[in-house]
């Protein structure tokens, strides 16, 4: 008989399935807070290291312990011969979210140490992807163009360290403008945690198995992937590049309405009265804008974020700001998303130390909406 009377939540809408103790969005202020702290705060105060040490230790770290923090994170800007072989050998053509995916893959076929479950274990793992991730990425972005690797420098911090990989250090380029360096550090900052979203709730069912962290970070790539997940900042860039007019924006967003078009970069199932991360996102957006002389796709935001308002009512998500701020500081549209990696393998880590400290597979049930059972006719009855 099928389950007609169960109550299904398709996409567990509403339905709380564990404890955190490492993010939430705050009901009285709409707030995103990381082990308390506002996120508008953390970025207006605070390093990108700070922050994840803030989300991997419950605390943010005094001077001497984020000295040793860096340092050790840092030790780990070495890639391996073979990973550099592989990165080439991928098609030009796939995805650079294929690729970081089969990265992480690669790297934990090398791990020298059997996985285990210990928080130390899963946090040596989290140093060690956020050392060599950027390092991927930053190689994939310039194998592309047939520029050659630029080395990491252990004395630069994520942030510094990825630009400078990228773009190299000319005087021109945004790696050595330290007002554009922080406003890139910033955007990690916002991206970095986020509870259940799709991707962490990926890692954590992957990581209640008893599967090792680097399962459940390759699976958490697959899900940010997505674009109703973390390729939504692609897409708002390829719609903004599409209309490319400013002028022309309203006129894009009314018809996309009309024809009941999604729109990426607009609302979020969490906040109810608009995402709190995309104030601090649009402040650097803008600052990048002017500093670079990109005043066009501020208009477009306006415009399009206006339609937007008047008509449904449906604020910006952290995605809309995202995508042009990535934009003006240069990256190919199709690494938007990897670079949302590089910011949430600092929430992903923290929380497959939380699921191991208190595991309990998850594994929930289905409604049955199938055939009944029914007997098996041999073949030549049929």
């Amino acid at each position: 008989m099928n389950d007609k009377n169960v109550e299904v939540r398709r996409g567990l809408y509403g339905v709380v399935s564990d404890y955190t103790a490492i993010s939430k969005v705050m009901p009285e202020t709409n707030s995103l807070t990381y082990r308390g702290y506002p996120v508008q705060d953390l970025v207006e105060h605070c390093s990108f290291e700070e922050v994840i040490y803030l989300l991997w230790n419950g605390e943010l770290p005094t001077a001497e312990q984020l000295r040793e923090f860096n340092t050790r994170g840092r030790s780990y800007r070495v890639l391996d011969a073979g990973l550099i072989a592989l990165i080439h050998s991928l098609p030009m053509g796939c995805h650079p979210m294929d690729v970081l995916r089969t990265a992480v893959s690669y790297m934990g076929t090398k791990d020298p140490e059997p996985f285990t479950t210990g928080a130390d274990h899963v946090l040596r793992i989290g140093h060690n992807l956020l050392a060599q991730l950027p390092m991927v990425v930053a190689m994939d972005i310039r194998r592309r163009s047939g520029a050659d690797i630029i080395a990491p420098d252990p004395d630069k911090g994520i942030a510094e360290n990825f630009l400078s990989m990228v773009f190299g250090t000319a005087s021109a380029s945004v790696a050595t403008n330290p007002e554009d360096v922080r406003d890139f550090e910033k955007s990690l900052i916002l991206y970095a945690e986020h509870s259940f979203n799709a991707s962490t709730f990926t890692s954590r069912v992957i990581t209640s198995t008893r599967s090792d962290a680097y399962s459940a970070i390759a699976g958490a790539i697959g899900a940010l992937k997505g674009p109703l997940h973390g390729g939504a900042n692609e897409f708002v860039m390829h719609t903004m590049l599409d209309i490319d007019d400013p002028d022309n924006a309203a006129a894009w967003v009314h018809r996309a309405l009309d024809n009941k078009d999604l729109i990426m970069g607009f609302g979020h199932r969490v906040y109810k009265s608009g995402d709190s991360r995309v104030p601090s996102m649009e402040k650097s957006m803008r600052a990048l804008a002017q500093r670079h002389d990109a005043e066009k796709w501020v208009r477009m935001y306006e415009q399009m974020q206006q339609v937007m308002e008047d008509r449904t009512g449906i604020k910006p998500n952290l995605d809309f700001p995202a995508g042009p701020a990535y934009h003006i500081l240069g990256f190919p549209v199709d690494f938007f998303t990897p670079l949302f990696v590089l910011a949430r393998l600092a929430g992903w880590t923290a929380h497959i130390v939380e699921q191991y400290e208190n595991n309990s597979l998850i594994r929930p049930l289905a409604a049955y909406n199938g055939v009944e059972q029914r007997e098996v006719v041999p073949i030549d009855q049929r």
